[in-house]
């Protein structure tokens, strides 16, 4: 890295940064008075950041592209999940301090972190479920809300109508949710990138605006209220006891997510997807049915949005059309592509910084959404594959004195 060429820059940046800002942050009228403020510290402070921001900026460029120089094929076959599990002396310590810490976390956090941790865990399933979508099919959803939404619903009518329960809605909510991913993936068969983005889109608009107006049938925008919570065995808990017993359901929900997501991706239906995702043609050239597999992505994903939204109306005992708006399906396809789009790993860990990082922020007041977007960008930038990014296995062979086998790299 030259240095003279990039203070250089960095002082010329710093010089634009503080023409721009003057009249925000140097001049301020005050009306009681009736005089003008001139504020020049802050251009000064502006002046400082900004240089000092523009050349960490720059260096940590430079520094990325030195790195991706330097790495060799033997590095870029080696993932950060899989360098771990070959480290089985740090790896079982590790998951059994983690499985301990999440089984006690409601006992020694408040209630209010015990509720924050639930929701986290809640977009862990939409996460993995959408993963099924776009990160290993390659289809851009933008209406998964919508089968978050249908589950949600589904809980809150059959309760009110027939006073259903929470563990006799959870099956009938995900197979609504599959139903639902199987509607909306037959229309869909032919669409590619932008297009098919842009149907499931409305797709989830439709279904938003269908709860909202149909008031007959999900109440409007007044809601469905009073829905129950789980219940342990027929008795009825506090809120505080109630919290405890949803965080347990989810946290086992999530693991068996986890479990079957993670099969899926290394069974046939998974490659399937995978080839998908790299060449509808030649995926279909090899004898894959494209459209079964496709509608096999979107069942199993709407699967577990239909999981989430039962759990969810069960959380917050209130559910209406204004929980399941556009923002939600931007957010959890933020998960998936920060997180690492075809990781399981990264998208429980994009999952949980996405969620609680907005929460722990909240000591910023109005400057706590300015440091989160500055984090996404620094992701974006410096790690454009995820937090855990996931890499494709490669198969080589090598010759040795007594067979050829062949090797596998992940």
């Amino acid at each position: 890295m030259n240095l003279f060429p990039e203070l250089r820059k960095s002082f010329i940046a710093s010089l634009w940064f503080m023409f721009l800002t003057f009249p925000i942050m140097v001049i301020r009228v005050n009306t009681i008075e009736n005089i003008v403020e001139w504020r020049w510290m802050n251009l000064v402070f502006v002046g400082i950041g900004s240089f000092f921001l523009s050349w960490l900026w720059r260096y940590l460029l430079s520094r990325k592209e030195m790195g991706v120089n330097k790495k060799t094929d033997d590095q870029d076959r080696t993932s950060l999940v899989s360098r771990l599990m070959k480290n089985k002396q740090l790896i079982i310590p590790a998951a059994a301090l983690l499985a301990i810490f999440t089984i006690i976390f409601p006992h020694i956090f408040s209630t209010y972190q015990t509720s924050i941790m639930i929701t986290a865990l809640i977009y862990v399933m939409l996460g993995l479920g959408l993963n099924i979508v776009v990160g290993l099919a390659g289809l851009l959803d933008l209406g998964y809300v919508a089968f978050y939404a249908v589950g949600a619903y589904a809980y809150g009518l059959l309760n009110y109508h027939f006073g259903l329960g929470f563990w006799t809605a959870l099956p009938v909510g995900a197979a609504l949710g599959a139903l639902f991913g199987i509607l909306l993936g037959f229309p869909v068969l032919r669409l590619r990138g932008d297009y098919l983005a842009i149907v499931t889109l409305g797709f989830g608009e439709i279904i938003r605006l269908i709860l909202e107006n149909w008031n007959e049938f999900s109440f409007g925008p007044s809601g469905i209220a009073n829905i129950p919570r789980p219940s342990f065995f027929g008795m009825d808990l506090s809120i505080q006891w109630a919290t405890v017993y949803i965080y347990y359901i989810v946290i086992g929900i999530c693991c068996i997510t986890i479990v079957i997501v993670g099969r899926l991706q290394d069974s046939r239906i998974g490659r399937a997807w995978i080839a998908l995702r790299e060449d509808e043609i030649a995926c279909q050239a090899m004898g894959i049915d494209k459209a079964r597999t496709k509608l096999n992505a979107f069942a199993l994903g709407a699967t577990w949005a239909g999981m989430a939204g039962v759990v969810f109306a069960a959380k917050t005992t209130f559910i209406n059309p204004a929980s399941f708006t556009i923002w939600e399906s931007i957010i959890i396809l933020c998960i998936v592509v920060l997180g690492g789009m075809g990781s399981v790993v990264g998208v429980v860990s994009g999952a949980l910084v996405l969620i609680l990082l907005p929460e722990y922020l909240r000591a910023f007041s109005e400057y706590r959404l300015l440091i989160f977007g500055a984090i996404l960008i620094f992701m974006m930038v410096f790690r454009p594959g995820g937090i855990v990014s996931d890499v494709r296995r490669v198969y080589r062979f090598e010759s040795s004195a007594m067979d050829d086998k062949p090797q596998e790299y992940s």
